[in-house]
């Protein structure tokens, strides 16, 4: 049976023990995250950010600066210390080799710079210079001053539930190997749906 009506799909959460109202919600929830996807993908803000504030510099660089700045509340509640190459390239998710290509370049033009570990002197560590510290400040700051009129619209209280949820919502991903163990039945059966479907022959 293809899982593509809703009804067939409240089923299916239903049978599963997930109640109606909460499975309404997570396919309301999934269209709302979907979206934003498409629109963080196109990086609308960071673009808008540097045009407005006139930083010469590109989206992966600005990404670099603020891996390079690494605050603990933008990179999972790490603590705070040396960052290297290897770093950046961790807290991005990109290839070493790209972080190094990149961090090459932010030495370059001066918004970062190259500096001995105080803990390894064999180490060499990654800081920004005033200048690149600058323009993660003022990013920031525009973020900040677009996010806050935003909200600013909104009740107390409205922020006050909103922001604890938000941050409970945004652990959900952790839950995922106890969640496909529990409807490991479930699973099994969506993956059969689709064996059988691939294996039907079209209609000539």
């Amino acid at each position: 049976m293809p899982l593509s009506a809703k009804t067939e799909l409240n089923a299916l959460l239903l049978k599963a023990g997930i109640a109606h109202d909460t499975a309404e919600a997570v396919m309301d929830i999934d269209a709302l995250m979907q979206k934003w996807r498409r629109r963080a993908m196109k990086r609308e803000l960071g673009n808008r950010a540097l045009a407005d504030l006139r930083i010469g510099i590109d989206l992966a660089q600005l990404d670099v600066l603020f891996a390079i700045d690494g605050p603990s509340s933008e990179f999972d509640g790490e603590a705070s210390g040396e960052t290297m190459v290897a770093t950046v390239a961790e807290r991005l998710n990109i290839d070493p080799s790209r972080a190094s290509r990149l961090v090459g370049d932010m030495v370059d033009e001066g918004f970062a710079r190259r500096a001995v570990s105080q803990a390894d002197a064999r180490r060499t560590i990654i800081e920004l210079t005033p200048k690149g510290k600058a323009v993660v400040d003022a990013v920031r700051a525009y973020k900040y001053l677009i996010m806050g009129d935003f909200l600013g619209s909104w009740e107390k209280a409205e922020v006050d539930a909103f922001v604890p949820l938000l941050k409970r919502f945004g652990s959900w991903m952790d839950s995922i190997e106890p969640a496909t163990e529990k409807h490991s039945a479930e699973i099994a059966a969506i993956a059969e749906t689709i064996a059988e479907d691939v294996t039907q022959p079209e209609n000539v």
